[in-house]
């Protein structure tokens, strides 16, 4: 289908709860809903989001991606664009700058496969309909009830694994949360850990010893040293035993491609721009690297997740999104299914339009409560 228009809504409103983890914190949402428009209408949505910093007005997005990004896009069919391969050179190979690069993977797809009438897991390739999902709390800076009442909450609705933030300078501190989620979710349970590179690659050792000593088994620790460090992860990946090491969430795709290469990974870790997991999930593939699916805006990243061979991890973080779209992906018994409908199967909320729609920045006095959460586990 061809590209002849586009529009952005923004969005700014207060979260429900801080998360963050040993690295940062984030009190807020700051999103825009990218939409690229067809002859006859048919919208392929995307996400622009930035964690940390506020978008700037509306007005000024829109002049920069009619600027940056239109000119590439304008007139262009879907289906070439999320197929096409382009060899940056000179002066083009730059970021944009706004983060509209994950949105437009979204968009494009979204578009190209209701085009055809197909569901973008099935149009992926995917032969299963559902991928198991892990319970993050993003929950680094909660206090410890907190931490408490959010897994227990999640044992209850039917998750059976559950990822937490470690990585405090005390090794105390992130043992006793363990403790904590253990009392909480019951003995038993697959426990993951992220670090999010607080840790040198002798101090993970040191450290993983310790929470095996005071009664963890641990599945898989996540991002525990420097990204870069491609021979202590594979290091690490010799000497932590069963536990396995999950890294690349901060690469891009060549750095994915050189982490696999350099044998620095046990499971790779990825999120949510469709073309790119696509690309390097073949490569892991022929690697034999299992993919893991991290953190992707309301769970877009199902869609790869499905498609994608050895896949078994999809990451639920409890963020309250779901008013931003009219129906979100059904979640059971700790399972996140695709939905059966052309495209990625979520369409922005016009009641999110109306009432959520940000034109201009605002003040975080201005914000107001947190919108309320619509779901418990998505849609369960």
């Amino acid at each position: 289908m061809q590209i002849v228009d586009f529009r952005i809504t923004r969005f700014q409103f207060a979260r429900d709860r801080v998360i963050g983890d040993s690295q940062v914190r984030a009190d807020d949402v700051h999103v825009a809903a990218l939409e690229l428009i067809g002859p006859d209408g048919t919208t392929g949505l995307g996400f622009v989001q930035a964690l940390f910093f506020p978008q700037p007005d509306e007005a000024e997005m829109v002049r920069l991606f009619r600027s940056e990004v239109w000119p590439w896009l304008e007139g262009q069919q879907s289906g070439a664009l999320a197929h096409r391969v382009t060899r940056p050179r000179g002066g083009n190979a730059r970021r944009l700058t706004l983060p509209f690069d994950e949105a437009l993977q979204q968009a494009v797809w979204d578009l190209f496969a209701k085009s055809l009438g197909q569901p973008l897991w099935k149009l992926l390739g995917a032969r299963k309909d559902k991928v198991r999902a892990y319970a993050s709390g993003l929950d680094f800076h909660l206090p410890d009830d907190e931490f408490q009442n959010l897994f227990a909450r999640a044992a209850d609705e039917g998750f059976t694994a559950f990822k937490i933030k470690v990585g405090h300078p005390e090794i105390e501190r992130d043992i006793h949360r363990l403790d904590l989620l253990k009392q909480a979710v019951g003995a038993g349970a697959t426990v993951m850990i992220d670090a999010n590179e607080a840790w040198s690659p002798k101090q993970t050792v040191r450290n993983l010893d310790l929470m095996r000593q005071a009664g963890h088994d641990i599945f898989w620790m996540e991002d525990p040293i420097q990204r870069n460090d491609f021979e202590g992860l594979r290091l690490l990946r010799q000497t932590a035993g069963p536990t396995l090491i999950n890294s690349g969430e901060y690469l891009d795709v060549s750095g994915k491609r050189a982490l696999i290469e350099a044998g620095g990974a046990d499971m790779l870790n990825v999120h949510g721009h469709v073309t790119d997991v696509m690309r390097i999930g073949w490569l892991a593939a022929e690697k034999s690297v299992p993919v893991t699916l991290g953190n992707s805006f309301l769970e877009i990243g199902v869609n790869m997740a499905l498609a994608l061979p050895e896949v078994e991890w999809l990451e639920y973080s409890y963020q309250n999104f779901d008013h931003l779209v009219e129906e979100s992906y059904h979640m059971e018994n700790g399972y996140i299914h695709g939905r059966d409908v052309p495209g990625h199967g979520l369409v922005l909320s016009e009641a999110a339009r109306r009432d959520w729609h940000r034109p201009t920045l605002l003040e975080r006095s201005e914000l107001g409560a947190a919108p309320p959460q619509v779901r418990l586990s998505g849609g369960r």
